[in-house]
């Protein structure tokens, strides 16, 4: 028996990647997008496609086919700027419930929500899924909307819906189209001024993927969390991997953490006066220079998640930019 999936977010970096494995696998797949999206690379994949918005409760109703087996409720807002927090309350909040209720109306059997390692909010050190969430007091609003969502997912399985949460970490790897890429053109063009002293943990964006369509039927239905990560490096060991990729002279140290959050206050004062995003918020200069590493053992354990090295899931995303084009 085929089984069918309702994919949201399906034109962004996760949502490409895992369509393109649900279809592999055999699954029939519907891909939600907006109207105005650009289609170019998930009619590769071939999928249903069905315009709507999650932010628009009956759009998203109409174009969930009824009794879907399993939903990848993956879109999500990743706004670090204070001028767009409204719009993202809106797509993570407001959206996961909108998603949440059309599964409820139509039958859906599980729902699999993609969150985010930023739902535990301002903690430090080594994370766990047993690692008590801040996020709720954070002024971080990606943080705290994040964890909003989990919570309106979780709330859910007392009306009978499965759900499993999955929290990745930075994602890396084919298909992204503007998250880590950014990156690769910033030190290509001789435009990263410094590294901010980060600690983060990294995941392949093929063993993400694996992971949702592992969640569809072994993750605990029962609203539990799977950290996606393991691969602790820090920020300046990122980029020295990009930079040796792409030929260029390989950063030696860190930029003090004063100085990154000074240049984040005064881009955030000139951004007051022309209204344009600072290349660096001050939202960022705090979310990533919080030192955070985490275990997988769980999802690794639960949903067979891989933990790729570093190095691998940078070349992927270099080989792919290359092969489309996009350095």
């Amino acid at each position: 028996m085929t089984r069918t999936a309702f994919v949201t977010g399906s034109t962004g970096f996760v949502g490409l990647n895992l369509v393109q494995r649900l279809v592999a696998q055999g699954w029939d797949v519907t891909a939600l997008h907006r109207a105005s999206s650009d289609l170019r690379f998930l009619r590769r994949f071939e999928p249903r496609l069905a315009v709507g918005e999650i932010t628009q409760a009956a759009s998203v109703r109409a174009a969930l086919p009824a009794a879907c087996d399993t939903v990848f409720h993956v879109a999500g807002n990743t706004n670090m700027w204070r001028r767009g927090n409204a719009e993202q309350t809106r797509d993570n909040v407001d959206g996961t419930r909108n998603v949440v209720e059309a599964c409820i109306a139509k039958g859906v059997r599980r729902l699999v929500l993609t969150s985010s390692i930023s739902a535990y909010g301002p903690v430090r050190g080594e994370v766990t899924e047993e690692t008590q969430s801040l996020a709720a007091g954070s002024w971080i609003n990606y943080q705290k909307t994040k964890w909003e969502a989990e919570e309106l997912a979780r709330a859910a399985t007392a009306r009978g819906l499965q759900v499993v949460i999955l929290q990745p970490g930075g994602i890396v790897g084919p298909y992204d189209l503007g998250t880590w890429s950014r990156l690769f053109r910033m030190v290509r063009d001789g435009r990263l001024r410094g590294v901010p002293p980060a600690m983060r943990t990294f995941a392949h964006v093929h063993a993400v993927a694996d992971a949702h369509i592992a969640a569809a039927d072994r993750g605990d239905g029962n609203g539990g969390k799977y950290i996606l990560g393991g691969e602790n490096a820090t920020m300046l060991a990122f980029v020295q991997e990009i930079a040796r990729l792409l030929g260029k002279p390989v950063p030696e140290r860190e930029t003090p953490l004063v100085v990154v959050k000074t240049i984040a206050a005064l881009g955030d004062l000139l951004s007051r006066v022309t209204g344009r995003e600072p290349s660096v918020t001050p939202e960022m200069a705090d979310a990533f220079t919080n030192p955070i590493t985490a275990t997988a053992a769980k999802a690794q354990r639960e949903l067979g998640f891989r933990v790729v090295p570093l190095k691998t899931m940078v070349t992927d995303c270099f080989d792919w930019m290359v092969a489309e084009g996009r350095l």
